[in-house]
């Protein structure tokens, strides 16, 4: 249900937001930022961020690679973000995602979501990243270093992430997004012969100052250039917390002594050797007039300063309602999911228990056409064989009748006419027969008669004999 339920939101955020934005968390074996390599000079990030919490993003939206950030999961702000100057735009409507791959790596949402869309479906969320709800009250809004004022489209659209995203004030952010701009667009942009070449990496320096005792507000804000053309050049400035209108301008080199110990911004430091040194001065002059402009403001903008605290301080006494009015919205959200996933529930119950019922009807109606079928299918099969069994039974009454008139042609004539002449022959030789019969049974008995009187006369002859040869002769004389 879990992972519907995941599905379901997915699929409205993508109803809801056609262009939707990727944020791919660069793995550790992946070079540099990957496909958002071609945001740094000679496609070869900064080098010396290195600590184990830092976490590489290539920022995207609409499945292209738009900037790349390196975020830190401890302070939970961005370290800087690196991007190219397109065209200045006024800003579009914000939508404010998350990277759900920053809490949970193991997560299968390769995409950025809203916080209240991916809410309960990612493990720890929050844990390493900001969330919309830490800014909420404290004072401070969510300053792009990365300004959208410096992209049009769908590049502006990509900007709207929180990890391109640290604690401001609302009048510092104001002025960090003006300076860039004025910055970029009337100095750094004009003064590069290739504007598709000129690099730029905007970054923050985390302090020990955390809103909510979580995310880190930065001690600074800096931005490099680097211009990679025929006379190019390199640039750094800064812009402290505590002055608004500050910024100093600097070489990328004594920046990078600001930053983390071994640090370099740009490949081969941007040329240094090689820059002309009039474009530089001319670079700086024309920064120091926007600087000398905007200090001239300064006076003019008093009265917004005070009118400011004012708003500061309405919004202190606001804060207890706007928290409470917050804890409504939560609620009535909450409900309202809970009714659209009980409203779900009895949906999905319903259509299961319609579903298995066409299921059992299809099946019966199924098996009911099948025997039809094979009844109907059966019925001129079996007349078939009738006619068939028939159509032999009649075949085999010929061929019987056509081998008993071949036999009976095969019988000799003159075996016929003996048959026909047999009782008469019969009836002749009777008279034969009898005499023939006749005269055996008198040769019989002659025969009979002359075996008794041989018997009669040998039996005579053997008295005899033994008589002369027992009987004395005397007696016999006298």
């Amino acid at each position: 249900e879990q992972t519907m339920k995941t599905s379901v939101v997915f699929l409205l955020c993508i109803s809801l937001f056609p262009g939707f934005s990727q944020g791919r968390v660069v793995g550790e074996d992946e070079p540099g930022f990957a496909e958002c390599n071609v945001f740094f000079l000679g496609q070869v990030p900064p080098e010396g961020f290195t600590e184990p919490f830092h976490v590489k993003i290539c920022q995207q939206y609409n499945r292209k690679p738009r900037f790349a950030t390196l975020y830190s999961t401890k302070d939970k702000i961005p370290l800087y973000s690196a991007f190219k100057y397109s065209k200045a735009a006024p800003s579009e409507e914000e939508h404010w995602l998350l990277e759900p791959q920053v809490d949970d790596p193991e997560n299968d949402l390769h995409e950025m979501a809203h916080e209240a869309a991916i809410t309960g479906t990612v493990a720890n969320l929050g844990a390493n990243q900001a969330l919309t709800s830490d800014y909420v009250g404290t004072g401070y809004e969510r300053g792009l270093l990365n300004p959208s004022l410096l992209n049009e489209e769908d590049f502006q659209m990509a900007t709207y992430t929180l990890t391109n995203s640290v604690p401001l004030s609302p009048a510092l952010s104001k002025s960090w997004h003006r300076d860039i701009r004025r910055v970029v667009e009337q100095a750094l942009a004009p003064h590069c012969s290739k504007k598709d070449h000129l690099y730029l990496l905007a970054g923050a320096i985390p302090s020990r100052v955390l809103v909510k005792g979580k995310v880190s507000v930065p001690e600074s804000l800096w931005l490099a250039a680097c211009c990679d053309a025929p006379e190019g050049w390199s640039l750094g400035l800064v812009k402290n917390m505590d002055d608004e209108n500050s910024l100093a301008d600097l070489t990328v080199g004594q920046l990078e002594k600001q930053l983390l110990a071994g640090v370099h911004l740009f490949k081969g430091n941007c040329g240094e050797e090689n820059q002309s040194q009039e474009k530089r001065e001319a670079l700086l002059q024309a920064v120091s007039q926007i600087r000398s402009a905007e200090q001239g403001g300064t006076s003019d903008n008093q009265e917004a300063k005070d009118s400011g605290l004012v708003r500061k301080v309405a919004g202190i006494i606001a804060t207890p309602f706007i928290k409470l009015l917050e804890l409504l919205i939560y609620m009535f959200v909450e409900l309202v999911k809970f009714v659209f996933y009980v409203l779900w529930l009895v949906v999905k119950w319903v259509g299961g228990t319609v579903v298995d019922q066409v299921s059992s009807l299809c099946t019966g109606l199924l098996s009911y056409l099948k025997a039809i079928s094979m009844v109907l299918i059966s019925i001129p099969y079996d007349v078939g064989r009738v006619i068939i069994n028939i159509f032999l039974g009649f075949l085999q009454i010929v061929q019987d009748v056509a081998f008993l008139t071949y036999r009976i042609l095969l019988i000799p004539m003159g075996f016929v006419l003996h048959l026909a002449a047999f009782p008469y022959h019969s009836i002749c030789a009777i008279p034969s027969v009898l005499t023939d019969m006749a005269s055996g049974i008198g040769g019989t008995c002659s025969l009979l008669l002359e075996a008794t009187a041989t018997l009669l006369h040998g039996f005579c002859y053997l008295a005899a004999h033994i008589g002369r040869r027992f009987v004395p002769k005397g007696s016999s004389d006298d």
